[in-house]
């Protein structure tokens, strides 16, 4: 099966992004008086955004709704990104070989449109991609295959030829249940998930499989 186009994961794929969520959960929870446990992040790590706020409110019976939580992290988030968020390895240098070959590549985030745009420009990397897809576009968000059955709709191929980057097992299991190529790229938070289901787990983007997969030379030559 030849691969024709990527669909990239945004937080803790492309960027560091989970790193930065992480101070921003250690901030929500703070004000609360409560931990930001890594067991209370693992049960909201990759899933969209109401699902992982009504996580956090089931673990410690918060009486906030989701959306007052998720509002208030966004603004944090944007407080601190600015110095803290960077590409991961790899990411700049498979975007060129992309590009050089000509392969298609979009974004399918859990995050919200505001977020990723605020990402997305902050590191230029808005006008290297063919569409982004954010929680807003669909109904159900990660491990449902949703986002990335819509990606592969837009690229006009079907989910077997499409490679989907990922960090996460929700990401990893939305992927598998769409049927596309997945290769799982784990980070310090994801090291532990489980990605079976995977194709391969790369070691970071820019492991030499996921450029022979795509037919491509590597390092960005």
């Amino acid at each position: 099966m030849t691969l024709r186009a990527v669909a990239f994961d945004m937080d803790g794929l492309m960027f560091n992004s989970e790193d930065v969520y992480t101070e921003v959960g250690k901030e929500l929870m703070r004000r609360r008086g409560f931990e930001f446990t890594k067991g209370l992040k693992d049960a909201m790590m990759g899933l969209p955004p109401k699902a992982s706020f009504k996580a956090m409110i089931a673990w410690y019976s918060l009486p906030e709704s989701w959306d007052v939580l998720y509002e208030e992290s966004e603004e944090i988030f944007l407080s601190l990104m600015d110095g803290a968020l960077w590409p991961m390895p790899g990411l700049l240098e498979l975007l060129d070989s992309l590009e050089q070959n000509q392969v298609p590549k979009a974004i399918a985030t859990s995050s919200s449109l505001r977020l990723t745009d605020a990402v997305l420009s902050s590191k230029q990397i808005r006008s290297r991609v063919d569409f982004v897809l954010t929680c807003e576009d669909i109904t159900h968000g990660k491990p449902d295959p949703e986002i990335y059955l819509m990606a592969a709709e837009r690229f006009g191929i079907p989910a077997a030829e499409m490679m989907v980057l990922e960090d996460s097992n929700a990401g990893s299991r939305a992927a598998a249940a769409a049927g596309a190529f997945i290769v799982s790229v784990p980070n310090s938070h994801t090291s532990d998930h489980d990605f079976s289901m995977a194709n391969f787990v790369a070691e970071s983007l820019a492991d030499p499989r996921i450029y022979e997969s795509l037919g491509m030379n590597g390092c960005g030559k």
